[in-house]
């Protein structure tokens, strides 16, 4: 049969492309096995691409999954998201039939049907039931906004928590520090403001903690209520550091579906720190050298690419109201993790372990903490009401051993002489129960009849 001029052209054209878009199976094998890095060769992949080990377990040949972290000449280095007992010298490596134009684009559910599911790195139920039929498979590749298209951070959030409400008071689209070290009440404050927090939807993504804290904070911190409006994604300490990195990336990217559907998403990352740990094994295990207290500058580079994702988009779209906790070793606020989150945030909560072990819950250090954008969404008039709360708190603090002994005189300053007198009304107004809570409204007031009484009645 002959073809026409026209059709041989046509004909032509569909092979290149089928060609360009053929489904390629690649394979090589493994050369070195380093830590957590493998070595392969034989394979020509891009960064971010998985391909799969054949493993040895229980006598069957089973595969693992790996990523692709890094090359040198013809040597890729894979991290593996699982185990790697049972993987031997020379074991094959090959790649899942896809197209290789879309190697490196990983999909993940997202979507409605995840409000009230628990999910891991991987998009996977945690919670024993299948995923709704109704999720949409979005790609955790991600465009940074122009910052002149930013929606500026101009209205109050309620977050249920007084003490935040009406002296650190917190903006939609506001990314804020949860500074604390270990055991003195992050995660029951955290619990509190996604029940109590006036957001459409909560996103928790509890990266790097306690396997045993995840049921922890899903049925008795978060509860029932809050996790009806929320999705969760959790990688515990024991999955691959991959898996950590990942989780984040995740939890951020499903904020990022909400928000440009038109929701307002408090967004949880417990922690920060952790994810910064990851990244630092990764480093470290593929050669990085390190440089700040054992961080490779690759940390530093990722932490701001991960917060800047959070906050508002256009005018019109939705917003992302971020909380990190980030973990001060020892209580040490110069921990370079902490330095460097606190100079890419929009303000942190730092919890005093004192306060804490004095039975003072949410054990926030007033003075320590600070919103760069209350300025922005609250009156002078306001403003100036808060401010004084803190001056009067400091003043008693800073005297508090010369009040204790009885050596200060009354009527030396006036400004002590008034702290004094309202401490135990600051002190209550400072403390509030998990069970409890104060919308900005109340908060306000509150504080309006402690510092200006008469302005009250």
């Amino acid at each position: 049969m002959r073809y026409s001029a026209k059709w041989l052209s046509k004909i032509d054209q569909a092979k290149q492309q089928l060609e360009s878009l053929s489904l390629i199976r690649q394979y090589g094998r493994l050369v070195k096995a380093s830590g957590l890095v493998l070595e392969a060769t034989g394979l020509k992949l891009p960064l971010g691409s998985n391909c799969l080990v054949e493993r040895q377990t229980d006598g069957r040949i089973e595969p693992v999954e790996c990523e692709i972290v890094g090359f040198s000449d013809k040597t890729l280095y894979l991290m593996p998201f699982e185990s790697t007992d049972g993987i031997l010298l020379g074991a094959r490596v090959y790649t899942k039939q896809y197209d290789l134009a879309h190697f490196s684009h990983k999909v993940l559910p997202m979507g409605m049907g995840l409000l009230g599911r628990v999910v891991d790195a991987m998009g996977k139920p945690l919670d024993g039931q299948p995923l709704p039929e109704d999720v949409e498979f979005v790609g955790l590749s991600h465009k940074s906004i122009n910052p002149l298209q930013r929606t500026p951070v101009h209205q109050v959030l309620d977050v249920g928590v007084r003490a935040i409400n009406a002296l650190l008071t917190v903006g939609k689209g506001q990314r804020m520090g949860l500074f604390a070290g270990s055991g003195v009440g992050k995660s029951v404050l955290l619990g509190m403001m996604a029940r109590y927090t006036q957001a459409d939807i909560i996103v928790v993504g509890l990266i790097g903690e306690r396997g045993r804290e995840v049921k922890d904070f899903i049925e008795n911190i978060l509860g029932e209520e809050g996790l009806a409006r929320a999705v969760v994604v959790a990688a515990p300490a024991d999955v691959s550091p991959l898996l950590r990195l990942q989780g984040a990336a995740y939890a951020t990217k499903i904020a990022e579906n909400f928000r440009d559907k038109g929701f307002n998403v408090l967004l949880i990352m417990d922690s920060l720190t952790r994810y910064a740990m990851a990244q630092r094994e990764i480093a470290l295990a593929i050669g990085e050298p390190p440089a700040t207290k054992g961080y490779p500058p690759s940390v530093f580079a990722k932490l701001p690419a991960l917060v800047e994702r959070a906050g508002n988009d256009e005018e019109g779209k939705g917003s992302i109201t971020a909380f990190y906790t980030v973990l001060t070793e020892g209580d040490d606020q110069q921990d370079p993790i902490a330095d460097s989150a606190r100079a890419i945030l929009d303000g942190h909560i730092v919890l005093s372990r004192s306060l804490a072990e004095s039975g003072h819950y949410p054990a926030i250090d007033i003075e320590a903490s600070i919103s760069r954008v209350m300025t922005d969404l609250t009156a002078p008039e306001d403003e100036k009401k808060s401010r004084l709360f803190k001056q009067l708190f400091s003043s008693f603090q800073r005297n508090r051993d010369l009040i204790n002994v009885g050596a200060y005189v009354s009527g030396t300053d006036p400004l002590l002489d008034k702290a004094i007198m309202l401490f135990p009304a600051m002190q209550k107004f400072l403390q509030q129960g998990i069970n409890e809570h104060c919308s900005y409204q109340d908060a306000y007031q509150q504080l309006v009849n402690i510092v200006e009484p008469k302005l009250a009645s």
